[in-house]
């Protein structure tokens, strides 16, 4: 090889054999990788450099002012000319990330596509690095691991062999998007055994790299070593030369100083698995990382400018944050324990050390329904989608509502609120269902606005606006129905109407004999009391939200089929069997005695009542904590009053001495 041959970078070669399944590289034609590209020599100097950072570390603006050669590097003789991507379309895909835990969620996703192949844990957290003291992200799993050919597919863009029907990924442009979103650079060690085989494989997608030496297509340096004997042996495609040169490249732009520490790197993941590696975070405007490491020791966050502004926050605010619903878009523990619909059997996420704690907000429900729904689909068969509806358990008081949507097991849209903003229809209502038969978008955060997700839509709206007519009542809200009269004329149908599970039975109508009972059942952990109360249509026009008056109870001479009503923590829920009373003389002259009122009225007052009572708990734990708030701060200003005291002591004999 003649001298100059060192100027030159020989990343590896993007011709790669592909599997029975996949029609070329990139899935559609995506190139990432050439052979033998003419760039500058970036390692004449042997001696071990500080970790190059690019100028510009915020995210948003990293692509700005990226310099482009004049003069486009030739293709090297006998290769054909190729249209080339540019270093800065790296960032420009990342871009289509809004939000950095949409970007984690995408490594999630590989890892999870890996329990196929017997992954039991993928591991998240954060190292320091030592050639400039930062932080980077650390992804780990103990999948099957990927061979030479396995990690130029994962390296390329658009290359995808995922089609199964069961695996999340699909567009083969996930790991480079979500990469890249995170920081600038980020490095690849997998190890894996094929036909007997055993491999391990580095590769460096580097931001940095390629804008600092100015490159005008992506160069991924790549080294192969073949392990299955007693001496690792490099796998050499070229020559040994440019086996090397891809090894200094790696050693000067990653993290990693010498062969010993990159190769160390391998040791802790044993037999198979892949450990991905980003580093150079991106900043945020102000400077600081994007992601807080320091906030809490279990979980990785995003700054949250609202807690930081310094303005007094009212109650309420606070109770609406600690909702997971708030807490998820901040805490990556809170939105990965969501992340995944179905609760995984020999598979664990661990972030920062500690498992993270699976969540389904359907198993909380209050009053839960369960509603099918069968999307009309031409090109497929008919499909039937299970819709969980209830009332979170922090209803009537948070009026958070919405539904989470998931796709194949992967949650969407988190809290998807679908009801109009400002009304109280639907306040504590929250669904959850897995759409499968709808796309997701590029950055699986929402769905592709297609005529199926409009009516989807349409039919989810309607669910909502079902079940609080059929259950507001228990928290002593005025149905939809009873608020306005219902105007046929302006009813818009929507196509598909799915056949619906309801537990809540229509009541039979009043019949001549007498008045239609419909049971409440008012339950507390050891017991189940029931009242009287009327169904919907002997309701007054007023609704339920009546003053707020003493109740009275039916006197104890009087003989009635109702129960006397009783306080509970927990509202009144009405059952779905009706009970009918004959008509009797007794009845009728119990109800013509109690003080001018009616079983309705009384019913009413009842429920107002519970939410009394409900509010009284509620403050008198906000009272409790503040007392034992200002317990503390007494104890606290009584430690620092004797400590000042021995203070004063010690000052005066020193000036007593002085004297």
């Amino acid at each position: 090889m003649s001298p100059n041959a060192k100027a030159v970078v020989a990343a590896e070669v993007v011709h790669v054999d592909s599997d029975e399944e996949d029609n070329g590289i990139g899935g559609g034609g995506g190139l990432s990788l050439i052979e033998n590209p003419q760039v500058p020599n970036t390692n004449s100097n042997t001696t071990v450099a500080p970790l190059e950072t690019l100028e510009c570390r915020s995210f948003w603006k990293a692509g700005e002012s990226f310099v482009t050669p004049n003069v486009v590097s030739q293709a090297a003789p006998g290769m054909l000319e190729h249209a080339r991507v540019h270093p800065k379309f790296l960032h420009s895909n990342a871009t289509s990330h809004k939000w950095a835990f949409g970007a984690i969620a995408e490594l999630l996703d590989n890892a999870v596509d890996e329990i196929q192949n017997g992954a039991t844990f993928v591991k998240i957290d954060k190292i320091d690095i030592a050639k400039n003291n930062s932080p980077a992200l650390v992804f780990q799993d103990d999948g099957a691991g990927m061979d030479p050919n396995g990690i130029r597919k994962c390296m390329s863009l658009g290359y995808s062999s995922k089609k199964s029907n069961t695996t999340i990924g699909q567009y083969g442009n996930g790991f480079k998007t979500s990469t890249m979103r995170l920081g600038a650079d980020a490095i690849v060690f997998s190890r894996s055994t094929r036909s007997g085989k055993t491999t391990q494989s580095v590769g460096l997608l580097s931001y940095t790299f390629l804008r600092r030496t100015g490159q005008d297509d992506v160069i991924v340096p790549m080294i192969d070593m073949d392990i299955s004997k007693e001496r690792p042996q490099p796998i050499i495609y070229g020559s040994s030369e440019d086996w090397s040169t891809n090894l200094d490249i790696l050693l000067k732009w990653s993290p990693f100083s010498t062969k010993d520490e990159l190769l160390h790197q391998f040791d802790d993941i044993g037999t198979h698995g892949t450990k991905v590696i980003i580093f150079n975070l991106w900043l945020n405007d102000e400077g600081i990382y994007e992601l807080s490491f320091d906030d809490d020791d279990e979980d990785i966050r995003l700054r949250d400018e609202s807690v930081h502004d310094g303005k007094r926050v009212h109650h309420k605010e606070l109770e609406r944050r600690s909702h997971i619903s708030y807490h998820l878009r901040y805490s990556l523990r809170a939105y990965a324990s969501m992340l995944y619909l179905e609760k995984f059997k020999n598979f664990k996420i661990i972030l920062r050390g500690v498992p993270v704690k699976q969540f389904n907000i359907a198993d909380e429900f209050r009053y839960p329904e369960i509603i099918k729904y069968k999307p009309q689909i031409a090109t497929m068969e008919q499909v039937t989608t299970e819709i969980k509806v209830g009332f979170i358990k922090e209803a009537p008081h948070l009026s958070v509502c919405g539904y989470n949507v998931y796709h194949k097991n992967r949650l969407i849209r988190p809290f998807w609120k679908v009801t109009m903003d400002g009304s109280a229809l639907g306040h504590g209502v929250v669904g959850v269902l897995e759409a499968n038969f709808i796309e997701p978008a590029h950055d699986k955060q929402d769905f592709e606005r297609s005529s199926l997700f409009q009516r989807l839509e349409a039919r989810l709206k309607k669910i909502v606006t079902d079940y609080w007519n059929s259950h507001c009542h228990v928290f002593g809200y005025k149905s939809y129905h009873m608020q306005m009269p219902a105007d046929r004329s302006k009813r818009i149908p929507i196509p598909d109407q799915p056949p619906t599970v309801n537990t809540f039975n229509p009541f039979p109508s009043p019949t001549q004999g007498g008045p239609v009972i419909r049971e409440i059942s008012i339950s507390n952990a050891t017991s189940v009391r029931t009242v009287a109360a009327p169904p919907p249509h002997m309701r007054n026009s007023t609704g339920v939200r009546n003053n707020f008056q003493p109740v009275q109870l039916i006197p104890q001479h009087v003989q009635h089929n109702a129960q006397p009503v009783q306080l509970n923590a927990e509202p009144v829920q009405l059952n779905a069997q009706p009970v009918q009373l004959n008509p009797q003389p007794a009845a009728t002259d119990a109800r013509n005695k109690l003080v001018g009122k009616s079983v309705e009225e009384i019913s009413q007052e009842n429920i107002q009542l519970f939410m009394k009572c409900e509010e009284y708990v509620k403050k008198e734990n906000e009272m409790e904590q503040t007392v034992m708030n200002l317990e503390k701060e007494l104890e606290e200003a009584k430690s620092r009053c004797v400590q000042l005291a021995l203070l004063v002591d010690a000052k005066k004999k020193e000036m007593q001495k002085l004297s």
